[in-house]
């Protein structure tokens, strides 16, 4: 018979579940039971370990935090490091935020189709590392969902693993869990699961063991155990502990482990709707209050919350995309993910694109118009709703972001996919209908065009031909992305070539096909701020890395060459320009890489939609902006140079390499020995003073044999230059570059920057707003690398370094000592994770260091405070005539004050046998020393004393039978121990 404690005893139990249960209240609830559970003896309760963020940058093997355990980990898998804060947790709860989409877990393609997908979700979770196992998990999740929450015990059904000893493996049935759930449930109730439900391996080899699974039936008033596990929407899985008790060898064997774990998830937002009555996790005020500024936002009808064929217009499907989607994008994007090419700042991208496709295609009513910012509006209610939980969404220390910041990075991702969505989605219908309509096969070239011109992620895609009845070729489509990836990484390496141009080729341009050198001198017809005209050019060459071309198909990956050109070819360190190529029939091409071999520039891209053929007059669309990015790292690359040679003087600093790219400039220069950060806060003031001047950059083409005359002009070690070449001057004094030819050796030019440079640069150094220096490393013997930011990633840089600076402010106001200690190593560890300015780093580390003697100058004080109270302490004790002493010292287990309150008895009773125990407030530290004097030697062993006191709390201790000491780490059993030490001398003495 069930355990009548445990049991809801009336209807007016049961009211709980009837009453409003806000989503708040259910996670704090759940969190509040757990932080409650202690073993016997009152002790032990669960410790609240915050939600970990949901990008794992210790954990390779995750694109996202996909589960409540992902932290816990190295316990589970024995590697925890002594010295981590995870090593002395013996129990935990938290609300985990998880993100499934992308990798082996991606829910991705389901959200919105159901109204049970999500792609983040939280996880309520309590573990028990090898402290109480199934016995305690199984009633208190049995207690928690009937007495706490209020569930109706007849509609919970629970799992166990049946094994697979059966069908000849090594997983005997889980006879144990299934008898502990017979105390709750009736046996027609409690269900066999398969391996694959109630099983739990983390891996190929290691920890793992059988889970018990509880499902809730929503209808009720029947027997549901036949729907258990069949992906009814009405009968769902609530909750999954899992016990890890085993451990899986190579050679595929089974091993018990001698320390026995416990892993549960429960989703929030399922209980949650149990809880509120609702049928559906998105008809709970987890998600109601998004659906309502969807509304308001667009005007669209209100969710109805219909799926499929009844969803008809598909605005359910969308509010359910658009509302789900914000929340993982808030989410990720404060904890470091942004939208990018790679990995998991692709699928961010995807996730992104998905929802603005669904937003601007289902939830705008006719007449009105999808605008950019709708998605980013959205943010604020997110920050809103779950802030409270999760403190770090108002602003994330660790990654610099504030609600604002991740509103304006899904503001500019929302710009960026507009402007190529509506003929995107124009192209898509041309495929569709040249690949046959409704029930016909998207070609893989198709859909990777779509990615690949359009920036369609392929999931998008096939939403879109599932909505049209028809499929995705995705062989086809990875086919085209690896052979792309073969032969274009595009910005993913610095300076990868796209294309090659060999001697033979370069031959047969110039005498068999007569084509002209490509003229490329408007590449600097542009303005630096960002913008520049459009070209129109003769398509004069097609090359496909065999063949010359008269023509080029869609699809093909090609190499232009023109007559002339406004693209930047890579040269000098500085990347090429990127844009497109557009046709006048409409052909794009989008120029991914640009490369020039002999005379000749190739600009190299895949050709999109239509064709293109030599004679074409075409029009060349330069990325203005990105290179605006290049620009300002460019120019600062030169005044980084200067000041280097300005702050270093009398050291021979060569240029000895450099790498400018529109996120960050790198420079390599000969010194040999790191510079100290005092020189580089010199370097970079240097800098950032010309920046804030608002000089004039001048750039002007000269005489090789002129321009090397002048005074401090600075040339790349090894390189050649032409004749006539660029000259690039800037600095604060008012000059000419042809005052710098007609008088070169004026002192005055030692205030400048002088360079040979063919690359593109600002127009005035006020452009590029600001600067910092990020890094500063060794790159080979005598070569170091200065890594910096300007304009918007500096500022980043520089904001990061504040919102440091305050917490080291607010960690320095702490006054217990203990919080500041744990602080102090947060921060160590999270100021090398982050990005900011190198100088302010130096010096945030060296406040940390400050904060860190403060915390030793304390302890130092407390154990001085500790060992002058325990004197007094023991002066105070009445030894008189006492055959044997057991005494408590309250120095939180500080073994030195209590051997000096034991100097104190031994000096007063010297002939009697003396016992200490001590423990931490904190209960994780036990500390016990036994002194037995040669009167009673023989009768008494102080080592076997104090053993006997420590094996009650898990621990041991050594020493020599007059002498001995030792200690444990679980106080949750000291009253024990203390009994025991009582124990031990009584008749003996």
């Amino acid at each position: 018979a069930p355990s009548s404690f445990l049991q809801p005893q009336s209807e007016s139990d049961f009211a709980m579940s009837t009453a409003e249960w806000p989503a708040a209240r259910v996670r704090s609830t759940f969190l509040e039971f757990f932080k409650a559970k202690q073993e016997e003896g009152g002790t032990g309760g669960h410790t609240y370990w915050p939600s970990s963020g949901v990008v794992p940058f210790d954990d390779p093997t995750l694109l996202f935090t996909n589960a409540g355990m992902n932290q816990f980990k190295p316990i589970f898998m024995g590697t925890v490091d002594p010295k981590s804060p995870l090593a002395p947790l013996k129990r935990a709860t938290n609300s985990q935020k998880c993100i499934r989409a992308g990798g082996k877990h991606n829910d991705l393609d389901d959200v919105g189709k159901d109204v049970y997908h999500h792609t983040f979700f939280e996880m309520l979770g309590n573990w028990s590392f090898a402290s109480y196992f199934k016995k305690e998990a199984i009633a208190w999740a049995w207690e928690l969902l009937t007495v706490v929450y209020g569930l109706e015990p007849d509609r919970l059904y629970a799992t166990y693993c049946e094994g697979d000893q059966h069908k000849g493996g090594t997983v005997p049935s889980d006879e144990e869990t299934r008898l502990l759930w017979l105390q709750y449930l009736p046996e027609d109730r409690v269900l066999k699961g398969n391996m694959k439900d109630n099983f739990w391996e983390m891996g190929d080899t290691g920890p793992c063991g059988p889970c018990t699974e509880l499902h809730y039936d929503r209808i009720g008033g029947r027997n549901a155990a036949d729907l258990v596990n069949m992906d009814d929407p009405n009968v769902l899985e609530i909750w999954n502990v899992v016990f890890i008790q085993m451990f899986r060898n190579k050679d595929k064997s089974l091993t018990m482990l001698p320390g026995k774990h416990v892993d549960t998830g429960m989703g929030m937002e399922r209980i949650t709707s149990i809880l509120q009555g609702k049928m559906s996790n998105y008809d709970t005020d987890i998600f109601t209050p998004i659906f309502a500024a969807i509304s308001a936002k667009t005007g669209v009808r209100p969710y109805t919350g219909k799926v499929g064929k009844e969803d008809s217009d598909c605005v359910d499907m969308a509010y359910r995309v658009v509302a789900d989607h914000i929340r993982t994008l808030t989410i990720a994007i404060t904890d470091g993910a942004l939208p990018g090419n790679d990995g998991r700042n692709y699928v961010i991208r995807r996730i992104l694109r998905r929802g603005v496709r669904y937003a601007r295609q289902y939830l705008y009513p006719p007449g009105t118009t999808y605008e950019a910012g709708f998605f980013a509006g959205l943010t604020n209610l997110v920050v809103e709703i779950l802030g409270d939980a999760f403190p770090e969404l108002k602003s994330n220390p660790g990654t610099g972001m504030t609600p604002e910041k991740v509103a304006q990075i899904i503001l500019e991702e929302e710009v960026s996919f507009l402007k190529t969505l509506d003929r995107g989605i124009a192209q898509f219908e041309k495929f569709a209908a040249m690949d046959g309509g409704s029930g016909g096969t998207l070609s893989g070239p198709h859909a990777f065009m779509l990615y690949d011109t359009f920036g369609f992620p392929v999931d998008l895609t096939l939403l879109m031909a599932e909505e049209k009845g028809m499929t995705v070729d995705s062989e086809g489509y990875e086919a085209a992305m690896e052979l792309q990836k073969k032969r274009s990484k595009g910005e993913a390496k610095e300076g990868e070539v796209v294309l090659v141009l060999e001697a033979e080729q370069t031959d047969k341009l110039a005498n068999e096909l007569a084509v002209p050198p490509t003229d490329d001198a408007a590449k600097y017809d542009w303005k630096a701020a960002g913008s520049g005209p459009k070209m129109s050019v003769t398509l004069k060459a097609i090359w496909d890395g065999k063949n010359f071309l008269q023509e080029a198909a869609e699809g093909t990956l090609v190499g232009l060459i023109f007559d002339k050109t406004n693209f930047y070819a890579e040269a000098g360190g500085q990347l090429f320009d990127m844009g497109r190529v557009t046709t006048a029939d409409g052909s794009v091409v989008p120029i991914l890489n640009c490369q020039k071999f002999g005379a000749y520039i190739l600009h190299s891209g895949s050709l999109g939609a239509g064709a293109m053929k030599v004679g074409d007059e075409v029009e060349l669309d330069v990325d203005y902006e990105r290179r605006s990015h290049i620009a300002a790292n460019h120019t600062s690359t030169h005044l980084l140079n200067w000041a280097l040679r300005k702050v270093l003087a009398g050291s021979l600093i060569d240029q000895r390499g450099s790498i400018v790219a529109p996120d960050k400039l790198r420079f390599d220069f000969s010194y040999g020995k790191p510079m100290k950060t005092e020189e580089v806060a010199q370097v970079q003031n240097l800098v950032r003073e010309i920046i804030a001047g608002g000089y004039d950059i001048h750039k002007q083409e000269c005489a090789l044999p002129a321009a090397k005359q002048v005074k401090t002009l600075r040339a790349v070690f090894g390189e050649v230059y032409p004749d006539p070449v660029r000259v690039v001057t800037v600095g604060p004094v008012d000059h000419t570059i042809d005052k710098l030819l007609a008088d070169p050796e004026n002192e005055q030019w030692n205030s400048l920057s002088v360079e040979f440079c063919g690359g593109t640069h600002m127009d005035n150094t006020k452009e590029a707003s600001t600067f910092a220096i990020i890094g500063e490393e060794g790159t080979a013997k005598g070569v170091r690398r200065l890594v910096a930011v300007t304009k918007d990633a500096a500022r980043v840089a520089q904001e990061a370094a504040n919102d440091f600076d305050k917490r080291v402010e607010r960690a320095g106001e702490l006054t217990d000592t203990q919080a500041l200690d744990e602080e102090v190593s947060k921060m160590r560890k999270e100021v090398d994770e982050i990005t900011m300015d190198y100088v302010r780093k130096d010096a945030i580390k060296a406040a940390i260091d400050k904060l860190k003697e403060k915390v030793l100058a304390a302890e130092k004080e407390l154990i001085k405070a500790k060992t002058e109270g325990a004197v007094e302490w023991a002066k105070s004790l009445d030894v008189a005539g006492k055959p044997f002493m057991v005494e408590v010292v309250d120095v939180e287990g500080d073994v030195k004050a209590m051997d000096a309150a034991m100097k104190v008895i031994n000096t007063a009773a010297p002939d009697t046998p003396v016992c200490f125990l001590s423990k931490s407030a904190k209960g994780d530290k036990v500390s016990c020393l036994a002194v037995v004097p040669k009167a009673v030697a023989g009768k008494l062993d102080a080592k076997d004393w104090i053993n006997v006191a420590l094996e009650q709390c898990g621990g041991k201790g050594g020493g020599k039978p007059d002498r001995a000491q030792g200690a444990a780490k679980d106080a949750s059993k000291f009253a024990a121990a203390l009994e025991a030490a009582k124990g031990y001398p009584a008749g003996k003495v």
